[in-house]
């Protein structure tokens, strides 16, 4: 049950980035930095689940993949918006978000392997804000990614909560951290699953009638 659920993700997020791939290499028309997050995200996580199976740690790459999803989000979403003042915001904070975290890896350098919770927290908390910032533009303007925006926000959120938890429960049952664990993987599918739908609403039909 968990190897079909880990690869049910896995298979989800190659067929998004082949779809959302195809559409931006054969009609321009997808995200040039939401193809890259897609890839990203594929290497991060064929990178972790290399390491499981090698026996090694695999935190050096939860730790990047946070960092880099904050990155290719923040501007994909700066791309996406007119405004300039979310851009500056998005810009400034980008910026500052990444020189504290270089402050905390060089005074212990340590923290890059480890479960790095504040990481984490920061990351997700400035990318949600970021998704929401979409969500006021789409008030007026077009709803391109928007249920991929809303799969996100779900997803971030509630798997900040479900670090969190699993954080402030490190000396409980180990069948609670197993369960936070699969929540967690169960929330990126259906996480996955929003971005390809949002692929199907947007990007699909503009294929077929062309084609």
């Amino acid at each position: 049950m968990n190897e079909l659920l880990i690869y049910s993700t896995y298979s989800v997020l190659l067929i998004n980035l082949i779809v959302y791939s195809y559409s931006f290499f054969r009609k321009g028309k997808a995200n040039v930095f939401f193809v890259s997050y897609l890839a990203f995200s594929f290497a991060m996580q064929f990178s972790m689940e290399l390491c499981y199976h090698l026996g090694m740690t695999n935190l050096i790459f939860v730790n990047m993949f946070f960092i880099g999803q904050m990155i290719l989000l923040g501007i994909f979403y700066n791309s996406l918006s007119q405004i300039k003042g979310q851009k500056i915001f998005i810009i400034i904070s980008l910026t500052l978000a990444l020189l504290v975290l270089t402050i905390q890896f060089c005074i212990d350098s340590g923290e890059f392997f480890k479960f790095n919770l504040f990481e984490i927290t920061l990351t997700n908390v400035l990318t949600v804000i970021y998704a929401l910032f979409h969500f006021y533009n789409m008030l007026t303007e077009s709803k391109k990614y928007y249920y991929t925006t809303v799969g996100l926000v779900f997803y971030l959120l509630a798997s900040t909560v479900l670090y969190l938890i699993g954080n402030f429960s490190l000396g409980l049952s180990s069948e609670l951290k197993y369960l936070t664990w699969i929540l967690n993987a169960f929330l990126i599918l259906i996480y996955q699953f929003f971005i390809l739908y949002d692929w199907k609403i947007n990007f699909y039909k503009e294929v077929t009638i062309k084609n």
